[in-house]
């Protein structure tokens, strides 16, 4: 298994993720039925400012590039964020190996790197999202020990 190095974002490589995940975001709403395709990628995009106001630079968050041990061209991304309560943990915003790279390993080894970099930060845990219909993470999620905390559940009659 590819091991991975967790490498900082520049800001070159933030503003030109950001489309992508903003509208990638409001895809995964309109999908889940939470948003309407008419708003969704404006409520995407706000969700987005207020989240990360001053980009690389707002306080408690990190975006890395995945990059393979050793160097070479980033396989996916990772944005995280420092949160104090209820518990000093990170919260795991997005993670993304990107399609050509999938299948390899990656995702797992960012996921344990992350664990060593919250563990040099002195927090106690990690949590994060995942939708419902993401049936390719969970079983990641939960071989690294993650365990479901709320579920929500839809049944739709249309």
């Amino acid at each position: 298994m590819a091991t991975v190095d967790l490498v900082p974002m520049t800001s070159e490589e933030f503003e030109a993720w950001l489309p992508g995940t903003i509208a990638g975001y409001a895809a995964q709403h309109v999908r889940t039925g939470r948003w309407s395709e008419e708003e969704a990628l404006e409520r995407s995009r706000e969700e987005h400012e207020r989240l990360l106001p001053r980009g690389l630079a707002t306080p408690d968050h990190k975006l890395w590039n995945i990059v393979p041990a050793g160097g070479g061209e980033p396989v996916g991304m990772l944005w995280v964020a420092v949160v104090q309560k209820p518990t000093p943990s990170a919260f795991i915003y997005n993670i993304e190996i990107y399609a050509q790279f999938r299948r390899r390993g990656y995702a797992e080894q960012a996921m344990l790197e992350l664990e060593s970099e919250v563990g040099r930060l002195g927090l106690e845990s990690i949590r994060l999202h995942v939708f419902g219909h993401n049936t390719a993470a969970r079983p990641l999620y939960e071989k690294l020990g993650y365990v479901p905390t709320n579920i929500q559940m839809l049944k739709r009659l249309t």
